[in-house]
């Protein structure tokens, strides 16, 4: 197979135009027959290999804008890195399991396979028509059996290993999709797909033992250096380490057997300031006094609607019931009411808080509502005795009082003094504490991993042999009938149990989605092997250099992938903590929304903007609201198709306009105009190329100018490509082509060192033009895609002459540009030749004459 393809024929004429259309499917086409992408499982020795991965997409059918962004930022890493000399692996792939799939099939009765695989084949193709330099040997979808059939495996190596439990939890269940909810899916206190209620359920989940490795997971964010600050922050807070106290209260009527209720604190130096005990609605004093008490349980079960969203909890009215409980307080004696509050989460501590009104905004609330006491223990130390947390607690550092024996101590000292008194009595200890809880794995539905147990009454839970493996989903399902399709298939759950042969019932639920993807970067290491990794190929290519992609995976899928990671280590699949050695997360992109008379939403190519900034329904009268611009979004309709952007402009116009609108880490506007002027850009460096040719009289002086413009470009675009600054690599190379335009007298030799170099640069963010480009200044060359990144000589990034402000008695009066080695008394004389000078100096001598080198020039009358 040939190397490179037949050189297009250029045409040299100034007016031709560049055509797009041919010259990006021709050079998509060369890249694959000369294999310029691939890579070997094992990377040859001696080679620097460079893992580039943006998070895989969910095949919804068609790609957005939000796509090309994220694709587009790490083909010009992966183009940029091989051409620095590093061997890149740059694969793709499908995370391809999930309930949209599953729904489509309820409502078109289609099979959630077909849908899924025929979006794949829709998406494929379009970004295939971006360039991106991706490896498409490696694809796989984690839908394919070959894909979760090694998940499998590893579930159960991590079962053998003592990381997999399972056990009873009280879980958000939506009731319509028939399905487990994460706390993150809960919006609003309903589902996320469905927008149905959420109710707390409790059922026997599988769990993943992530809180293992609670500790490691965060004491390694200090490690991420190339990690943004703000995802490790995130992830602090969400892995949550509180140190504290934990202790019991007594009750002073025990009930249904239950002497004490424990509870977890951060803040055990405002006891003192105790007005109630507070337990969940799951709590088993809670269901004590409900079995007695039907006003109870009816509260509880308005609790158990709610669903248990932190986000939602924490938004909603406070609200309690008094059970007419009380408990003893370990210090006083004295007795507090036990009330079961809707706040309060059983997943969290220990599903029992002691509230501190005067000292916690959510139990002043609460106290107010219900007409606690309001005790402050804690007052600013300038605050005299008639301080007051009546109507707003005071939750700053203080000095302590009304607090016995803490009285007069700072916080931090109170908190030590107070734990050391629980421990002397025998009621708690200091003990630190996690927020982080295990990860419930467990989805009620069919369009998952199944999960590889099999439950027999004789001898319980047993793995399926992993001769056995994978447990692929049945194709003849009924979508019919609502919750999983799986435990309604007349035969697919029963089977003999591997140990003793007798009727036995398959797991039915399966896999959480994340679990998918969070390992996915180590299959495409060795994406055909049988085993779920080749050691020698995930030795060789983890961590991934560079991950690219949304920050708003930056807890979930980032933690949990973390975690696996961890897990595979301890299972012996890998070698390594962190997968991810470099993350980058991208701004959103954004564009103005429209809405018609009726304020029905409407799509940017339904509407024309008038030149008075009024907008209409295309071909129509009708007024458009204009709205602000925000994210693109499906539900209001102010999305642009890259598709059509393709066919329009071509794929490296979306590419350029992409790289070039705002920093890669901010949101940015899709805009219409700017994507046009990104077009002619495009143009205008065609007509450059074209337009080659030697000068009638050459200038050496415009020559070397344009080789020092020329080969400080090379430096900045080098620069700023490291530094993920590609606004600031696009606005050099547009210099650069200025300076070239300006530099008509220039030798044809600067002029064509120019040329070649820019599109060499530009090569990584407009691939198809750059090698169009290419091949019309050479030839016959062989790819552009295989040539080394351009050096900068070190001679030509010299400055030869530098600006110095010149002041006349101490103000600024001009600027002047000295050769860099000149001499003090040439830079005083050019600068007593400005004219804005000799006006300052209105024809007195110079008493004295100031040089500070490289900076500035004073003179005094």
């Amino acid at each position: 197979m040939p190397d490179t393809p037949a050189p297009p024929h250029a045409d040299t004429r100034p007016e031709s135009r560049y055509d797009f259309r041919a010259a990006e499917p021709k050079w998509q086409r060369a890249w694959e027959e000369a294999g310029c992408f691939r890579v070997p499982d094992v990377p040859p020795p001696g080679a620097r290999k460079y893992y580039v991965l943006e998070m895989f997409p969910y095949p919804s059918g068609k790609i957005h804008m939000g796509h090309v962004r994220n694709y587009t930022l790490g083909d010009v890493v992966a183009r940029y890195k091989r051409a620095r000399g590093h061997l890149v692996m740059h694969p793709m792939g499908w995370d391809a399991f999930g309930l949209p799939a599953e729904n489509a099939a309820r409502e078109r009765g289609i099979h959630p396979g077909k849908w899924t695989y025929d979006n794949i084949a829709n998406m494929r193709a379009e970004l295939k028509r971006m360039g991106l330099s991706l490896e498409w040997e490696r694809e796989f979808a984690t839908c394919d059996p070959e894909y979760y059939g090694q998940q499998q495996k590893l579930f159960l190596d991590f079962l053998e290993a003592g990381l997999v439990e399972r056990k009873e939890s009280w879980v958000n269940w939506d009731p319509v999709d028939g399905t487990v909810l994460a706390n993150e899916q809960v919006i609003d206190g309903r589902g996320w797909r469905s927008g149905a209620p959420v109710e707390k359920k409790k059922l026997s989940q599988w769990f993943l033992s992530i809180t293992k490795f609670a500790p490691e997971l965060l004491e390694a964010l200090g490690t991420l250096a190339r990690w943004p600050e703000r995802v490790k922050l995130m992830q602090a807070n969400w892995i949550g380490r509180s140190e504290g106290a934990r202790f019991a209260f007594r009750l002073a009527t025990p009930v249904a057997g239950i002497a004490e209720c424990e509870v977890f604190t951060t803040r055990p130096d405002t006891l003192f300031g105790m007005s109630f005990l507070a337990v969940a609605a799951e709590h088993p004093i809670a269901a004590a006094v409900a079995a007695r008490d039907p006003a109870a349980a009816a509260f509880i079960a308005e609790c158990r609607a709610m669903g248990t969203s932190e986000a939602v909890i924490e938004q909603a009215e406070k609200r309690g019931y008094d059970t007419g409980l009380r408990v003893v307080h370990p210090f006083t004696g004295e007795t507090h009411p036990v009330w079961i509050a809707n706040f309060v989460l059983m997943e969290y501590g220990t599903g029992a808080l002691f509230g501190c009104p005067g000292h916690d905004e959510r139990d002043h609330e609460f106290a107010r509502k219900y007409g606690l006491p309001i005790k402050p223990v804690v007052k600013p130390r300038e605050a005299g005795e008639d301080f007051s947390v009546a109507e707003k607690p005071f939750t700053e550092d203080g000095v302590i009082v009304n607090s016995g024996f803490l009285d007069g101590l700072d916080v931090a000292a109170a908190k030590r003094a107070a734990i050391a008194r629980l421990e002397e009595l025998g009621a708690g200890r200091g003990v630190v504490n996690w927020r982080l809880r295990d990860w419930g794995v467990s989805r009620q539905r069919y369009w998952g991993c199944p999960i590889p147990v099999i439950h027999c009454e004789a001898c319980g839970i047993v793995p399926v042999p992993k001769e056995q493996l994978p447990v692929r989903l049945p194709e003849d399902v009924d979508f019919s009938k609502p919750g999983n399709p799986l435990d309604h298939h007349p035969s697919w759950k029963h089977v003999p149990c591997p140990r003793c042969g007798a009727p036995a019932r398959r797991e039915t639920d399966t896999f959480d989605t994340f679990v998918d993807s969070s390992w996915y970067f180590a299959r495409f290491c060795s994406p055909r092997a049988a085993e779920p990794v080749t050691r020698e190929a995930v030795d060789a290519w983890l961590p991934v250099d560079q991950y690219i992609g949304g920050i708003e995976h930056a807890i979930l899928h980032l933690l949990y992938s973390r975690f696996f990671t961890r897990a595979m280590k301890a299972t012996g699949h890998v070698a390594l903590d962190e997968p991810f050695a470099g993350l980058f997360t991208q701004g959103m992109v954004q564009h103005e929304s429209y809405k018609g008379a009726d304020g029905r939403w409407l799509y940017p190519d339904e509407v024309e903007k008038r030149p008075d900034g009024t907008a209409v329904v295309k071909g129509t009268e009708e007024p458009v609201t204009i709205g602000r611009v925000e994210a693109m979004s499906k539900s209001k309709r102010n999305t642009v198709d890259p598709g059509a952007i393709i066919d329009r402009y071509g794929a490296d116009t979306a590419r350029w306009f992409i790289l070039s609108d705002n920093p890669p880490e901010r949101d940015m506007e899709w805009s219409e105009a700017g994507v046009a002027g990104a077009s002619r850009f495009i143009g205008r460096l065609w007509r450059l190329a074209q337009s080659l040719q030697e000068a009638d009289a050459p200038d050496e002086a415009a020559g070397r100018k344009l080789r020092q413009a020329t080969h400080r470009t090379i430096a900045a675009v080098t620069e700023a490509l490291e530094g993920f600054a590609f606004n600031v690599a696009v606005a050099r190379i547009h210099e650069l082509a200025n300076a070239i335009a300006d530099s008509p007298s220039a030798p044809l030799a600067a002029r064509r060192e120019a040329l070649e170099t820019m599109t060499r640069l530009f090569a990584p963010m407009m691939p198809h033009l750059a090698e169009e480009i290419w091949h019309a200044l050479n030839p016959g060359a062989g790819l552009l895609a295989r040539l080394p990144w351009p050096e900068a000589d070190p001679a030509l990034l010299a400055a030869e002459t530098l600006t110095l402000a010149v002041q006349v008695g101490g103000k600024l009066r001009a600027t002047i540009e000295v050769p860099v080695d000149a001499t003090d008394e040439q830079v005083f004389a050019l600068a007593e030749a400005e004219p804005n000078v000799i006006r300052a100096l209105d024809g007195k001598p110079v008493r004295k004459r100031i040089h500070v080198k490289g900076r500035v020039v004073n003179l005094v009358a």
